[in-house]
């Protein structure tokens, strides 16, 4: 029998019908508690420029002429998101109603060749909360946390705007480590979005020889700066492969990680990288990318490294924003109620100066 809090029968939750039918519903059914499962009160949720590329019908998501579609409408969207337990399955051990918990936003299934040799984030079923009816996300009142589920704990005195960067500061970390910086590297991070203002926080930890970020937005720059960044640059103001060559005596940098989702930054990123470098990609594109891959072989012999979620780094995360060497002022700009749903998309889309936006339950 399941450990009853006061959850009601229906909640209010964003659902996503297609690609073009996001709707608010106000009394969607309330996830129900299996004997294994957790069921969170909501209490924020931040949006990811995965959730929009989503809303606005990207390919990735709802597939095209060459690939299948990956989401099962209808769902709630939203993976960065975090709440306080109200029900639990009778087979639950190890935690109690009320406590404030955070989940990896995949669901591992437990019993593919990844998940049984411990590289959990690449399920190959890869059910990740918000774009399936099965994994429903934070855009709603209440969430369904099944057994498998990576879950940590939140530190109740953690702000909402510290705890809304837990999971992306999760896929930040993952993407430097991926980078292996030492003390001896110059680092360039292409984008100071809220991934990249994380990356660079973290890389900081590192003492790489330089840091160096780069953005379009000036803005942007400054707030890089002020979370560690040695060098800012602006490509659409400085002749940038100019100015990396002269930092490194005509070599380029070693690791440049590419924190942008835009062609342009994965061109740029194999141009100003030395021989022998690693290109780091973490992003996800809204069209096709060309490159030359000659670069990458024949003429520079590049390591390059993908780097997706945020697998074993939610426990570093959580205790290095409540210390502070993590850095966040200033992240999470936007706050709105779910019933705005519009008008924060919109919001989150940057045009109006904001890193992260996000809804408050």
């Amino acid at each position: 029998m399941a450990n009853k809090g006061c959850t009601p029968k229906t909640m209010k939750a964003l659902v996503a019908y297609s690609k073009d039918d996001y709707r608010l519903e106000l009394e969607y059914p309330t996830p129900e508690c299996g004997p294994d499962d957790i069921i969170i009160k909501t209490e924020a949720c931040g949006i990811c420029a995965g959730d929009l590329k989503c809303s606005h019908g990207a390919a990735m998501f709802w597939g095209d002429d060459v690939q299948p579609s990956w989401v099962k409408a209808p769902f709630i969207p939203g993976h960065e998101f975090f709440g306080h337990i109200v029900e639990m399955g009778e087979n639950v051990e190890g935690f109690e109603l009320g406590d404030r918990i955070i989940a990896d936003q995949i669901v591992p299934c437990g019993k593919c060749k990844f998940c049984k040799d411990g590289h959990y984030w690449m399920c190959q079923p890869h059910n990740i909360f918000g774009f399936q009816s099965t994994n429903n996300g934070g855009m709603a009142e209440y969430v369904r946390f099944p057994k498998t589920s990576v879950i940590s704990r939140v530190p109740e005195d953690m702000a909402i705007e510290d705890a809304l960067l837990i999971e992306p500061y999760g896929c930040s970390k993952h993407a430097v480590d991926r980078g292996s910086i030492t003390n001896e590297d110059v680092v360039v991070i292409s984008g100071a979005g809220t991934l990249g203002l994380g990356m660079i926080s973290y890389a900081r930890m590192k003492n790489p020889k330089l840091l160096i970020a780069l953005d379009m937005v000036d803005a942007r720059l400054e707030k890089a700066k002020e979370f560690g960044a040695d060098l800012v640059f602006n490509p659409g103001k400085c002749d940038l492969n100019k100015e990396i060559m002269a930092l490194t005596d005509d070599y380029g940098c070693d690791v440049y990680i590419e924190a942008t989702g835009h062609p342009s930054s994965v061109i740029q990123g194999l141009q100003i990288v030395r021989k022998l470098g690693r290109f780091v990609e973490f992003s996800v594109f809204g069209s096709a990318t060309t490159v030359d891959w000659s670069i990458i072989g024949d003429r520079k012999e590049l390591d390059v490294l993908g780097a997706h979620l945020s697998p074993y780094a939610y426990p570093f995360v959580i205790e290095n924003i409540a210390k502070g060497t993590l850095k966040t002022n200033g992240v999470v700009s936007s706050i709105f109620e779910i019933e705005e749903w519009e008008k924060a998309f919109d919001y989150a889309t940057g045009k109006y100066g904001d890193f992260k936006v996000a809804f408050k339950f």
